[in-house]
């Protein structure tokens, strides 16, 4: 089965400045190991000029305390060089299941550069 080590990104919102009415995401980078279980492509053809990539890949990784609680912020996860959307989170404790999808679009997101080296933090 092949490895997995790379990033997943946490989306918190928060009100910024505070009372303003403003909120935005910030994006927490942690890096995970883990397996990937499956990895399969499909092009989908809409009414775009170029077809959309999409990945029906789902990987498997050891979670922390902070992957478990907060495993419903999981908005990326990064593999080949890219943020994949992650679909679903399936909690099978000690390990996450991610069902990854399309290309990950964080335009309107804000990135923190709260990085962990390992699953430790």
């Amino acid at each position: 089965m092949p490895k997995y080590y790379d990033e997943i990104g946490f989306a918190t919102t928060s009100e910024d400045p505070v009372d303003s009415g403003i909120w935005k995401n910030t994006i927490t980078k942690k890096k995970y190991s883990g397996d990937i279980l499956n990895a399969t492509r499909r092009i989908e053809l809409g009414e775009n000029v170029n077809p959309d990539l999409n990945v029906s890949n789902r990987i498997s990784i050891v979670a922390n305390e902070y992957a478990m609680q907060n495993f419903h912020s999981i908005r990326y996860a990064k593999y080949l060089g890219a943020k994949w959307k992650v679909n679903s989170v399936e909690v099978q404790a000690p390990r996450l299941i991610l069902s990854l999808g399309g290309l990950y679009n964080g335009e309107d997101e804000i990135e923190s550069s709260s990085v962990s080296e390992d699953s430790n933090g």
